[in-house]
């Protein structure tokens, strides 16, 4: 009797757990009873495709029709000029200046005792060394450029973003 009693027992149990377990199934993604996030909030704080077309066209006529400024003091965009440096010249950068030499063979000038990030080569060239053509060189301050080299036959062609100064050899400005 006492077996029987406890077989109907481990019955009761198992069948206890069984329909509690059933009970408790998680609730479907997305619906109201989604304990993650409710639907309504979720409908609530979405932006349609045409509410951000609506929203970037009032940022667009409340700064006069042109693009949003990147918090820069410039509206000009910061496009690449390239410049044409000849013999005896020397082409300083602005800060923050970026440098492509496109042809011929220009060594770098320095004002002080820092020197010019090459970010291709991934060095800093000292004054005096000779630049290697297609490598991007940045100059975070002023007082550093490039000049041709004294075995230079070849055109000089630089891209140029950012300020600049071409001086001639007599320290005159030259006009771009």
């Amino acid at each position: 009797m006492n077996r029987i009693r406890k077989m109907i027992m481990l019955l009761v149990i198992g069948l206890v757990a069984l329909f509690s377990t059933a009970q408790a199934e998680a609730p479907s993604p997305g619906s109201a009873t989604d304990p993650v996030i409710t639907k309504s909030y979720f409908d609530q704080n979405t932006l349609s495709e045409a509410k951000v077309k609506e929203l970037v066209a009032a940022a667009l006529a409340a700064n006069g029709g042109s693009q949003p400024s990147a918090g820069g003091t410039s509206t000009v965009p910061a496009g690449i000029k390239v410049v044409q440096l000849q013999n005896g010249q020397t082409l300083y950068a602005g800060a923050g200046a970026e440098f492509i030499v496109r042809s011929g063979k220009v060594a770098a000038v320095s004002s002080d005792d820092n020197g010019i990030p090459d970010v291709t080569g991934g060095k800093d060239l000292a004054a005096g060394t000779e630049i290697a053509l297609n490598h991007l060189l940045i100059f975070p301050t002023e007082g550093r450029g490039i000049k041709p080299t004294a075995k230079n036959t070849a055109d000089i062609y630089v891209m140029v973003r950012g300020s600049y100064l071409v001086l001639n050899a007599d320290g005159s400005k030259t006009t771009p």
